[in-house]
């Protein structure tokens, strides 16, 4: 399986519950396209979360998120590791 990480923007005000309620929302559904969220972090300041990821594509990645209602702005395959 490949690594991903995702950056979603817009997030400006959502506090830890809520970004616990998003992750959940992923994790309901991952299994129905092979993806496994393993993480979500959240910037407060930026607005921005990002969320490490497993799975066959970008695409499935993309899809997840959109479905659990957050689509993804960015997805980036984490090829290279040291």
């Amino acid at each position: 399986m490949a690594r991903f990480m995702d950056v979603h923007d817009g997030f400006l005000g959502v506090t830890a519950e809520q970004l616990s309620e998003a992750h959940a929302a992923d994790l309901a559904i991952e299994a129905e396209e092979g993806v496994h969220f393993e993480k979500a972090w959240l910037d407060p300041e930026s607005g921005k979360v990002f969320c490490l990821s497993t799975g066959p594509s970008k695409e499935a990645v993309r899809r997840i998120h959109e479905r659990a209602g957050h689509p993804a702005d960015e997805v980036h395959e984490l090829a290279v590791e040291v």
